[in-house]
């Protein structure tokens, strides 16, 4: 950058590697939150369309301990 002083310079630089610093940590953050969505959730046991909703016939093991 012709016609400015070495501190314009150097802050030019130093801003340079804050910026560059930035987009790396966004990266890892995306990063890390496209792996967190994709596993598959290990405390839900049966998917949502397997779950019986019919609340009309009593469970018979639910019976037993009475």
């Amino acid at each position: 950058m012709p016609g400015r002083g070495p501190q314009t310079f150097k802050k030019r630089q130093k801003e340079q590697e804050r910026k560059e610093r930035r987009q790396e940590k966004m990266a890892k953050r995306l990063a890390k939150k496209a792996n967190r969505n994709s596993e598959p959730d290990s405390t839900e046991s049966n998917p949502p369309e397997l779950e019986s909703t019919d609340t009309s016939e009593p469970n018979p093991g639910a019976l037993s301990g009475l």
